[in-house]
């Protein structure tokens, strides 16, 4: 997977962090910080300081677009420390000021930085899957709309699902589901579902859902390497898995489930991840 890649899945999925610096990136990447800062912006049109800050304020952009109700905390959140600061950033970004936006509460005219691509140019060869009937098992989580378009925004999801997870421990580290809902043709997206098993006898915890992952056949595929690459697997597994098997997806419930194993390190992108897909009898 490549170091630029893997990058873009960095700064996904901890864009507001105020420490988020180059010599983090290009150790997550297993580059030097000059080998990333001048294939970055070769690679993608963008400037990796600039991406950064583009990113922020466009995810600043839509909360106050919707209506947040305290310009300093949505500042907060972009890694600004002040009003001032933000308000100068912003204005220098998108030609108005945060309140103007608020007040207009339309996106149209402003050049947004939305995520870039995540998609891996690298044809994927699967192992065989592994094939095991399972039982119906109550997970809890949080769930949201995606688009196409916004489907790379996904890892914003499963940050905030995350202060959850020590709350669903059991033994030790509890595996983790991403439920991708039904996309029936002519769909603009799909459900996502990001959650844990919910342990026997737990309540729901506030603020979250459950569902019941149903009980059946599962074909279950191993994604190798880098998460940043999983979509690469995902489109290998209906392309080639599923038909190897000469069977048929049943697709009712949810599209398929990505499963991360207790061992898989949100930090690091690395561990283990399976595509599961429910069968037809």
């Amino acid at each position: 997977m490549s170091a630029v890649l893997k990058t873009v899945w960095f700064v996904e999925t901890r864009f507001r962090d105020n420490e988020l610096s180059l010599e983090a990136m290009a150790d997550h990447a297993g580059v030097s910080r000059s080998h990333l800062s001048r294939t970055f912006p070769i690679l993608t049109g963008h400037q990796l300081s600039t991406y950064i800050r583009g990113r922020r304020l466009t995810e600043a952009a839509k909360e106050l677009a919707n209506g947040a109700p305290d310009i300093l905390n949505v500042a907060l959140d972009a890694g600004y420390g002040s009003h001032e600061a933000f308000t100068r950033a912003f204005r220098d970004q998108f030609g108005l000021t945060p309140e103007e936006l608020r007040r207009r509460r339309s996106l149209d005219t402003l050049d947004l930085v939305e995520p870039l691509s995540m998609d891996s140019p690298e044809k994927v060869k699967l192992a065989p899957p592994a094939v095991h009937d399972r039982r119906a098992q109550r997970i809890a989580g949080l769930s949201n709309h995606f688009t196409f378009r916004t489907m790379d925004t996904i890892p914003h999801l499963w940050q905030r699902f995350g202060p959850y997870l020590p709350e669903m421990r059991v033994d030790g580290p509890p595996p983790a589901f991403g439920v991708i809902g039904p996309m029936p043709e002519g769909s603009d997206g799909f459900d996502y579902f990001a959650a844990a098993p919910l342990p026997k006898g737990r309540d729901l915890l506030p603020g979250l859902t459950e569902m019941m992952l149903p009980a059946g056949t599962y074909a279950q595929f191993r994604h190798e390497g880098h998460i940043s690459g999983i979509r690469a697997t995902c489109a290998a597994v209906f392309e080639s898995g599923i038909p190897a098997l000469g069977r048929e997806p049943d697709t009712r419930w949810f599209s398929f489930v990505e499963y991360y194993g207790p061992d898989f390190e949100p930090s690091t992108g690395l561990g283990t991840v399976e595509i599961w897909v429910k069968l037809k009898q």
